[in-house]
């Protein structure tokens, strides 16, 4: 029977076994069919490792009228509500000229204008929605001081753009014709919002100048932006003693032009003379730049570039180390993402198709962990990693955008940042087996074996433990086996309470409930309540009640590829 079939004749089979394809095909189906290795998670309850900084609770955007958009309100809250301690919020465009309606990669506030005489006219009203709504949910603002209002812009026309058409960087990116105007504005600005706060709270805040002046963002030359931020520095302590000043807020320096800037920067602000003041220097309170991954889209799936990211703040640690003055210096990564470019959508860039699934949950839970290491590898002083995503309006359901919710609806990876902000207490000791080294991911990412790793902490009677199961490429993989032990609780313990929660294919995920719906372009009521229901953070089954035997809990499951479990146990 199948000598009657050409694809099968005996000769033709020979020559396809000799040339070894066969072979490596029969390989590759055996392996996929392999049951994956159990990964040992070992937690030790009674190794305390300090604290866990909340480095994850920074956020931002680019479009700051989102912020008083009822979607906008109703995540704010959430993040909020998430976190053990005050979220920090940055945006774009809060000097931008213009009615305050916004589109992608838009927005305004009309904060400056001039009149006939070119004497300066400010608005506060837009700016007042802004802020009143951060201080009315406990939000804390990373301040960043721009963009050039109109009337300032040394190249005021064209002005607003309308992107994805066109050129985005048009007269709001242009140095000031006066950069005592400039100074004035700043001035004003911040004695405003001091007060309408007071001092107290606005000396909590963050304040930053620009954004990415190593690329069009800033069309000015290096050394008019070390003009502007001396100015902007000197204006902002002027109306704000006690003020943290911050930047540059450039590029990732995991390239030599940018990094070459971030040298230039730091060198300025420890020796060389102020622009504003004449001195020796400028403030500098903290230190910011913007590392991005560098996902592609090859082979029908999306391979996300985690080595890329990984490398920029490696490097963005070691030149700030480098410099004497700054080492203590706390370190603020002003974007932190996978990619560049939030506005880009999914339909139009199938690159950044992972940003509606768990995949991008568990990119940010391993990017976040080996920020931890990197920093102490460095000894750097580290603040905290802004991811710039946060919800676009007007927009289709998930449309690809990189944002935490989409129409009301969380995604996936907000899930894995309310699971962040359950690792409440010290930090413990945690190992994996399954963990791919630090070295080896800055190098070549996760391309082979999958990384499942986890973190831990403790306070009184509840141990936490986060872990991941991350690879780069988006392909369908056997779940991983894992064996957790928690050890070193106190000998009184004979049981505790486990909650297990998850975000997977199906738990925690309202991408997953908005294609099982059929991907309904305008959800009825009841779908839109089922779809913020499944945005939440569910639990992979009911609370239970297990042994502790000397000291020691023992759990075994499987987690998906891109899932992540966050296990608190109680006693």
């Amino acid at each position: 029977m199948y000598r009657s079939n050409p694809a099968f004749h005996p000769g033709w089979l020979g020559a396809f076994l000799k040339s070894g394809v066969l072979i490596a095909l029969y390989a590759c189906l055996l392996r996929a069919q392999e049951i994956p290795a159990t990964m040992s998670i070992q937690v030790k309850a009674d190794q305390p490792q300090g604290i866990l900084e909340p480095i994850w609770n920074y956020f931002g955007h680019d479009e700051p009228n989102y912020t008083y958009a009822p979607h906008g309100k109703k995540l704010l809250a959430e993040l909020a509500a998430m976190s053990p301690v005050p979220v920090h919020i940055r945006t774009h465009n809060l000097f931008t000229t213009g009615d305050g309606s916004f589109s992608l990669k838009w927005g305004s506030t009309n904060v400056y204008t001039e009149d006939a005489n070119g004497k300066p006219v400010y608005d506060w009203k837009i700016i007042d929605r802004i802020f009143d709504t951060y201080r009315g949910l406990g939000i804390k603002p990373l301040v960043e001081l721009g963009f050039m209002p109109q009337a300032l812009s040394v190249h005021p026309e064209p002005y607003r753009h309308s992107f994805p058409q066109g050129q985005i960087f048009t007269g709001w990116a242009y140095p000031p014709k006066s950069y005592e105007k400039w100074a004035d504005l700043v001035f004003h600005f911040v004695q405003h919002l001091r007060e309408r706060y007071g001092d107290v709270e606005t000396r909590t805040w963050l304040w930053e100048v620009w954004n990415e002046p190593d690329i069009p963002y800033w069309k000015g030359t290096a050394e008019e932006y070390l003009r502007l931020y001396d100015y902007s520095a000197d204006a902002v302590l002027r109306a704000l003693p006690g003020a943290r000043v911050g930047g540059p807020d450039s590029t990732g320096p995991g390239n030599d032009k940018s990094a070459e800037f971030l040298r230039l920067f730091l060198e300025h602000c420890a020796r060389q003379s102020n622009y504003a003041t004449g001195k020796t220097g400028a403030p500098l309170d903290f230190i910011s730049f913007h590392p991005k991954g560098a996902p592609v889209f090859e082979n029908g799936h999306v391979r996300m570039g985690i080595a890329h990211h990984l490398a920029a703040i490696d490097r963005g640690f070691k030149i700030v180390a480098s410099f004497p003055e700054w080492q203590k210096t706390p370190i603020l990564l002003g974007e932190s993402d996978p990619e560049g470019c939030a506005a880009c959508s999914a339909e139009q860039h199938p690159e950044n198709a992972y940003r509606n699934a768990p995949m991008y949950a568990a990119y940010t839970a391993t990017v976040l962990s080996q920020i931890y290491a990197l920093a102490a590898q460095e000894k750097v002083n580290f603040q905290g990693a802004v991811t710039w995503a946060f919800e676009f309006e007007d927009q289709p359901y998930f449309a690809g955008f990189r944002d935490l919710a989409t129409n009301g609806v969380d995604k996936a990876v907000l899930n894995a940042f309310r699971m962040f902000g359950l690792l409440n207490g010290g930090r413990i000791a945690a190992s994996s087996t399954g963990a791919v080294p630090s070295g080896e991911m800055l190098r070549a990412g996760v391309r082979g074996r999958p990384h499942v790793d986890a973190i831990a902490t403790r306070r009184d009677r509840e141990i936490t433990v986060l872990a991941w199961n991350y690879q780069d490429d988006d392909i369908p993989a056997p779940d991983a086996p894992v064996d957790l032990a928690v050890s070193g609780m106190p000998d009184e313990a004979t049981e505790a309470l486990l909650e297990h929660f998850r975000v997977d294919g199906t738990h925690s995920n309202a991408y997953a409930q908005w294609k099982e719906m059929g991907s309904p372009e305008r959800p009825s009521a009841e779908q839109q309540k089922r779809l913020e229901d499944a945005g939440q953070l569910h639990q992979l089954c009911s609370p239970r009640w297990i042994a502790v035997k000397e000291g020691m809990v023992h759990l075994n499951f499987s987690l998906p590829r891109q899932g992540l479990s966050l296990i608190r146990i109680t006693w």
